[in-house]
C-alpha cells in the first residue's frame, strides 16, 4: 500500500489511494532552482514526453506535476515595493518555462 525513498536526502512517502484518486496539478513536486541554466535542464527532461503548463510547471511523461521554479522569483515577489512585485506576477502568469531575464527585466519596469 505505501513506499518509502528519499531523493537528495529528503524522505517521501508514496501511498496506492486507489482509483478514485488520481494526479492533478494541485499534487506536484516543487524544484527550486539556483540559475536558468538549471530551470532549462530540469525542463527540457521533465516535458520530454510529458507536457509543459503555465507559470512554471510541467506535466512529466508519467503524469507527475512539477514546479520548475527559479529562487530569483521569489526574491522579486517578496519585494517590499508592491508595483515591482506587481510587474513580476503580471509577467510569471504570461509564462510557461520561468524566464529569469524576463523577470527582472519586469522587475526593472523595462
Amino acid at each position: 500500500m505505501s513506499a518509502m525513498f528519499e531523493l537528495e536526502g529528503v524522505e517521501f512517502i508514496g501511498l496506492n489511494g486507489g482509483p478514485e484518486f488520481t494526479f492533478t496539478p494541485s499534487i506536484s513536486f516543487f524544484i527550486n532552482c539556483k540559475t536558468q541554466e538549471e530551470v532549462d535542464d530540469l525542463w527540457d527532461k521533465l516535458s520530454d514526453g510529458g507536457q509543459p503548463l503555465q507559470c512554471g510547471w510541467v506535466t512529466d511523461k508519467f503524469g507527475i506535476t512539477w514546479q520548475i521554479i527559479p529562487s530569483i522569483l521569489r526574491e522579486l515577489l517578496n519585494d517590499p515595493g508592491p508595483e515591482k512585485s506587481k510587474r513580476v506576477m503580471q509577467a510569471m502568469m504570461k509564462m510557461i518555462k520561468i524566464d529569469c531575464v524576463a523577470m527582472k527585466r519586469a522587475y526593472k519596469g523595462q
